[in-house]
């Protein structure tokens, strides 16, 4: 929704104020939108685009350097009346005629027609060109009643650039029309945008659904189904686009266009999938953008262009723009002979498993990771709600990735025969790669920790599990800081060791000691609730995390209960320390 506006009828004409007081060297306020500030050079061709407001930075953010001398701006989602257009052309005119331009709907049609009328009668020449792009619109033997989407930006930007190049109005208009014609556009909705000072969107579609070939006003597309991956998404922007590939083009620019609500990183994602499919189909890209280009308020969804570029069009596309949107000109292509690469850190080496009880302890290591991994991916969503209290909410989250991470790894180690150091090694740097985040770096330094005292040749005794214990609450607390009190993980890790050596001293079994171990770690964490975070993402909203338990302290008891399950099946009932 939109959050920001004061009375909704004066939103586009505030926005459209806020723009040109950001711009102020750039833009000038002109009856029915906006100008350049310097005003169009004199006897070149003035470029006027425009349309409905809610398409930022369409329009009113492409006058600049390189693309527009001026935008004519309507309300939201509402054609400029003609007297708009007419006014607003009039302050762009320099004296060599005007080249006007929109998207492909009925009301922009008519006003902007009728306009070119009435100036052309005034004894200003004007061309007009309909940006018709969008290929879900319309079939192919109706391809003049397409609308107009993302494509409006390259075919503005083919035709600022030859009329900054001092060409006519007849030749900026043939290479616009050019640029049109090679234009093709698909966009896909997710959910509806919502109009300032309404609380519902303008259109919904249902929970996990797309809609193919929405427009960006919500205009009905040719079907919806249930939402697709990134993968199957990109196959099928890419398809649809592909579909009236001209004979014989190879080059081409690609315009990837968030809508509103989908972002720059969803839509890095699915440009990793696009590009790799374009260079399948032998498309070479030439200065292709992934970004925000026409928008839609804040409606869920995105678009793919693609214009083929030939011999004139090509320099027109990658000309210097400057416009308070648009930036255009640095764009190089990967370099012929790139950096040399530096080689990743090196993987922990594998000592062999040389005997049937090494083999035996390896795999008890591997065994206890797997049930670890199953216990936390059942926990996931509660732990990432503890986090979501006074922190980011990705606890649960990362501690998967940590231990999916880990358990490949240790089943990789395994596989080449690795004692139970190598495979708790491995397992432990896979999870602080993958986790990543203060979580991930403790679980790794700790179960490193672990590794240094698992005997190489045979299963673990009670008192390397002691030793092991201890010292990952040491170089956990050394290398993290954390202290008991600070609302941790050290808070349940700290007990347990405390626990499981003061029973083992006592003559427990190491079954029993786990066992007391476990229950200091589910009592410290418990008590967690009660401390006010002093470490750690949640200490900035430290008093709200009262009264919630540390997501880290609880997933590490969480995991003590589980892995001791497994010692205790496997580890040698040895009772006194340093047996």
């Amino acid at each position: 929704m939109t959050y920001v506006h004061n009375r909704p009828e004066d939103f586009a004409r505030e926005a459209l104020s806020g723009l040109v007081k950001a711009h102020p060297g750039r833009l000038r306020s002109v009856p029915g939108g906006v100008a350049r500030a310097d005003g169009t050079r004199p006897g070149k061709v003035a470029v006027v685009v425009g349309g409905g407001c809610g398409h930022y930075p369409a329009f009113a953010g492409l006058v600049g350097d390189g693309v527009a001398d001026a935008a004519v701006c309507g309300e939201i989602f509402a054609s400029p009346s003609t007297r708009q257009v007419i006014d607003v052309c009039r302050a762009a005119d320099a004296g060599a005629g005007i080249w006007l331009a929109f998207g492909n709907y009925a009301g922009d049609v008519l006003n902007f027609g009728a306009a070119a009328s009435r100036l052309r009668a005034q004894g200003i020449d004007v061309v007009v060109q309909a940006v018709t792009d969008d290929v879900a619109s319309a079939p192919t033997e109706r391809v003049t009643e397409r609308r107009g989407v993302a494509g409006d930006l390259v075919v503005f930007k083919i035709a600022g650039a030859a009329a900054e190049a001092g060409a006519d109005l007849a030749e900026v208009s043939r290479l616009a029309a050019l640029a049109n014609e090679r234009t093709r556009s698909f966009g896909v909705a997710f959910d509806g945008c919502t109009l300032p000072g309404r609380s519902h969107p303008l259109f919904s579609l249902p929970d996990a659904t797309v809609g193919w070939g929405l427009g960006i006003h919500g205009e009905p597309g040719i079907g919806d189904e249930p939402l697709p991956s990134a993968a199957d998404l990109a196959d099928e922007l890419v398809e649809r686009v592909l579909a009236e590939r001209p004979a014989g083009a190879e080059r081409a620019t690609a315009v990837l266009n968030g809508l509103g609500t989908v972002k720059y990183e969803e839509l890095f994602v699915l440009w990793d999938q696009v590009t790799d499919l374009l260079a399948t189909s032998g498309v070479t890209l030439i200065a292709p953008l992934v970004g925000e280009y026409v928008t839609s308020l804040d409606m869920a969804g995105c678009s793919l262009t693609v214009t083929w570029l030939d011999d004139e069009l090509e320099p027109l596309w990658l000309a210097p723009a400057d416009t308070p949107a648009f930036h255009h000109g640095s764009w190089r292509p990967a370099p012929v002979a790139p950096a040399p690469q530096v080689a990743a850190e090196p993987e922990p080496v594998l000592t062999l498993a040389r005997t049937p009880e090494a083999r035996d302890a390896a795999a008890t290591v591997l065994h206890a990771i797997e049930r670890a991994q199953a216990v936390l991916h059942e926990a996931a969503p509660r732990l990432g709600e503890l986090d979501a209290v006074a922190g980011d909410g990705d606890h649960g989250i990362g501690m998967c990735r940590g231990v999916d991470a880990a358990v490949d790894a240790a089943r990789t180690a395994v596989g080449f025969d690795a004692d139970a150091p190598s495979v708790l090694r491995r397992a432990a740097d896979a999870w602080a790669d993958r986790a990543g985040g203060t979580s991930g770096a403790l679980w790794g330094i700790g179960l490193l920790a672990v590794a240094e005292h698992l005997p190489p040749e045979r299963t673990a005794g009670v008192a390397h599990v002691v030793a092991g214990a201890r010292a990952a609450l040491d170089q956990v607390a050394e290398v993290g800081g954390a202290r008991p009190g600070d609302k941790t993980l050290v808070d349940a890790l700290n007990p347990a060791v405390d626990a499981l050596e003061a029973a083992v001293g006592t003559g427990a079994s190491l079954a029993d000691a786990w066992a007391s171990a476990v229950r200091a770690a589910e009592h410290g964490a418990r008590r967690t609730a009660d401390i006010v975070a002093r470490r750690g993402r949640s200490r900035v909203l430290a008093d709200k995390s009262l009264g919630t338990p540390d997501p880290g302290a609880t997933s590490l008891a969480l995991l003590l209960r589980e892995v001791g399950l497994t010692l205790a099946a496997t580890v040698p009932d040895e009772t006194k320390v340093g047996a």
